[in-house]
């Protein structure tokens, strides 16, 4: 029973997104390991389809390898997968009227965040010097009436 378990513990741990794809051509493998780790996995949306299990990956890894082994170049590769799938099925979409917000969008959260905590702070700020001139306000009063009372002990003397 030791056993059993042992080898269904090997083979679930050797079942995990191996390509055995060898490309003849050194340059041509070098592209195919680049375009599987640009492009997106459209079922797991955070892995790129050289790490991704999912049947999908599979397909779109087949298809890249082809593609090259017909002689196509990257950007025919990169063109005919965003035509399918759409700017999403890139790690790094290009800036464009439909993808701005993907790349404007961070920075302007920062700044907003920012903003919103320069505010803050001086609010705060604000808050604690009324505060403070409250109090020394309270402060010279009462030390003006202890002042008084104690000019007017004098006096009776």
């Amino acid at each position: 029973m030791k056993y059993l378990l042992f080898a269904f513990f090997l083979i679930s741990q050797t079942s995990y997104a191996l390509d055995s794809r060898q490309l003849a051509d050194p340059i041509k493998q070098e592209n195919y390991e680049i375009l599987t780790k640009e492009l997106r996995c459209l079922v797991c949306q955070n892995q790129t389809i050289a790490d991704s299990n999912a049947e999908l990956a599979s397909d779109l890894r087949r298809q890249v390898y082809e593609m090259l082994e017909q002689g196509k170049t990257n950007d025919e590769i990169v063109q005919f997968m965003t035509d399918r799938y759409g700017d999403f099925v890139l790690y790094k979409p290009a800036f464009k009227g439909k993808t701005s917000i993907l790349w404007i969008a961070p920075g302007a959260f920062l700044v907003l965040g920012l903003l919103i905590v320069y505010i803050f702070i001086r609010q705060k700020r604000v808050s604690r010097t009324e505060q403070g001139e409250t109090v020394n306000a309270k402060l010279d009063s009462e030390k003006q009436k202890k002042i008084r009372r104690l000019l007017e002990k004098g006096d009776q003397s």
